[in-house]
């Protein structure tokens, strides 16, 4: 099996130039736009329902992005959307929700099926935003259920369009071999010699 792969006859489309890391898994319906970069043990897995993550936004190490499907609880489903520059932590669960261009999704935080995220959103670590809750553009939200804390400011707005570009040049430098071990130092062992089975 390949970390990238089809399910019910639904392949991801990926950019040529977006970075997947070699243990994050991709499958079904998922579209991956240009810049964009999926980092140690994400999971995208976009079987039930489609999943979108726009040009040069970054998902970190351990996220999990899922979906609903249609029924009569949840009529058409929830598919995930993500959209352009946006940064999304470490272990974040995104399930059938929608954040708009420009957010910062912080390590830890949950959102729901059918929450809607604005452009221009900080949600603190750990935060929890409940299904259907709409996260105004322009604002810090934090806490378990998530409530709205306090307006960004120019610096922190700033950063969220820093933070995607900061991405987009680290996942080049992945891809041209920056990242690759680097030589033998003597009386040290390589990675080879520190991944071989102990006795």
């Amino acid at each position: 099996m390949t970390n990238i792969r089809a399910f019910d006859g639904k392949q991801p489309v990926i950019a040529p130039d977006a970075w997947i890391d070699e243990t994050a898994v991709v499958i079904g319906d998922v579209r991956l736009g240009a810049g964009a970069s999926l980092w140690p043990g994400v999971i995208a897995r976009g079987d039930i329902n489609y999943i979108r993550i726009g040009e040069r936004t970054n998902i970190q190490d351990g996220s999990v992005l899922h979906v609903t499907h249609d029924s009569r609880f949840a009529p058409g489903g929830f598919p995930l959307v993500v959209g352009p520059d946006v940064t999304v932590g470490h272990r974040v669960v995104l399930h059938g929700c929608e954040v708009g261009q420009h957010c910062l999704v912080g390590m830890g935080a949950v959102v729901m099926d059918g929450a809607r995220v604005e452009p221009y959103v900080v949600i603190g670590a750990g935060t929890l935003v409940p299904g259907g809750k709409v996260l105004e553009s322009g604002h810090l939200y934090m806490g378990s259920p998530a409530r709205r804390i306090r307006a960004l400011s120019q610096r922190e707005r700033e950063y969220l369009e820093y933070s995607s570009l900061n991405y987009v040049r680290l996942a080049e430098r992945y891809r041209s071999g920056s990242a690759r071990p680097g030589p033998r130092i003597a009386g040290l062992p390589g990675v080879e010699d520190q991944r071989a089975p102990r006795p």
